[in-house]
């Protein structure tokens, strides 16, 4: 019987049993299973070698936004009512390195429903008037985000911190949608999607005729044979760019850093949390509850397949914005010359501990953290080495990565409003 009036003993947890998923191939790409799902819901991807740096500015984007967009035998409607027919969601996505393909469904429907996605990502052929209404609804949001500062801020953002290397700095501008053709559309399918495979991560527990009928469906896709080529110099600026009917400022603080490779992540994470990566960080506790310039500011760490950057995001009201700025570098030199107190390590440290915990809830979120550590090399023990770095870290450590990494004139500083 259990003992109600006694409480459960408080211990630190020491590591977390995380469970990989199997490991194999699939038409010569690496392809990872969990099958451990306690349900009848799977989860199943496709990364293709088509993200944002592999394409000219809209071109990525808008191929992804058209796979479905219908075949020389089935119209849109008809691809999307024969996957919602079975209970199946699609969904695609893009980021600035590769795309991914999502089908969500019930482990009896999944091969029928990958059979019919893939068939029209294969044989996608780009109707011209598919493309006409997807470029004006995009050109659409597009000119309704030029009216927007933080939109404005991230576009000024990433050409500056960028400026390294044009394939990750190129943004996209309101003509290119003109300029777009079907042909290009095309060209790109066919380099990146049908000869751009990377890798196929199913959740989910499947019998083995419907995994051979998923192979024979992917069966011409090629694999990708390109790696990533991504070298990124810090180069600093400081920039404002003027819009006068905007009430409010967006600011962006940031510079190049590193991914899971380095030494320093681990600790650097930690350090970041204080500074803003949750709700009670210091930036929060300043700039929003004491000044009462914004809604909310965060910190963050942004990783490349073999970089990553460092960037601090907010709105202010315009008349703030210097002021919000110098709060900034604040609270950024304060965490240089003063040791953290030892009460705010162990609030950090729980709260890690317990976002952790929280990301390795359930067999989907196990599968994400295990294609996080993959991207940069690492397998599921790079989670408890995370573990013995929060547990171990020093103010003395926090306050020497703030004096390596942080150095104000190592960061650039955009705003726009």
């Amino acid at each position: 019987m259990l003992d109600r009036k006694t409480a459960p003993e408080i211990a630190e947890i020491q590591n977390i049993d995380f469970r990989a998923p199997h490991t194999g191939t699939i038409c010569n790409v690496p392809f990872y299973h969990m099958a451990d799902v306690p349900n009848e819901t799977c989860r199943f991807d496709l990364y293709f070698n088509a993200g944002k740096i592999h394409g000219n500015k809209s071109v990525p984007a808008i191929t992804n936004g058209l796979l479905l967009s219908g075949t020389s035998t089935k119209n849109t409607n008809e691809i999307n009512e024969a996957i919602n027919g079975l209970g199946g969601y699609f969904e695609s996505g893009i980021s600035v390195e590769n795309a991914v393909v999502s089908i969500y469904c019930l482990n009896e429907n999944l091969a029928e429903v990958v059979s019919i996605v893939v068939d029209a990502i294969q044989n996608v052929v780009f109707p011209q008037n598919e493309i006409d209404e997807y470029l004006a609804d995009r050109k659409q949001q597009f000119m309704i985000g030029l009216k927007k500062v933080s939109f404005n801020a991230q576009r000024s953002f990433q050409k500056i911190l960028f400026a390294s290397n044009e394939n990750y700095a190129q943004v996209t501008e309101l003509s290119d949608y003109d300029e777009l053709t079907r042909e290009t559309l095309v060209s790109f399918h066919k380099e990146h999607y049908l000869n751009g495979l990377q890798k196929v991560v199913l959740v989910g527990s499947i019998e083995n005729k419907d995994l051979e009928v998923i192979h024979n469906a992917l069966s011409s896709l090629k694999r990708s044979e390109r790696d990533v080529a991504c070298e990124l110099t810090n180069k600093t600026k400081v920039y404002h760019l003027n819009m006068d009917d905007a009430m409010q400022s967006a600011i962006r603080v940031g510079r190049i850093l590193f991914n899971k490779t380095h030494p320093d992540y681990l600790d650097f994470i930690f350090l970041n949390t204080i500074l803003g990566d949750y709700f009670g960080s210091r930036l929060m506790a300043n700039i929003r509850e004491d000044k009462g310039y914004t809604y909310g500011i965060g910190s963050h760490v942004v990783e490349f397949q073999q970089t990553g950057y460092f960037v601090i995001g907010t709105e202010v009201k315009k008349e703030v914005r210097e002021d919000a700025i110098n709060e900034i570098r604040k609270e950024i030199e304060r965490l240089q010359n003063e040791l953290v107190e030892p009460f705010e390590i162990e609030l950090v440290k729980n709260y890690m501990m317990g976002q952790l915990l929280k990301s390795a809830d359930g067999p989907y979120a196990m599968t994400d953290l295990f294609l996080s550590a993959i991207l940069n090399g690492k397998d599921l023990s790079f989670y408890n080495e995370a573990i013995a770095s929060i547990q171990n870290i020093t103010a003395e450590r926090i306050q020497e990565l703030a004096k390596k990494y942080l150095n104000w004139e190592d960061l650039s500083v955009v705003s726009a409003g």
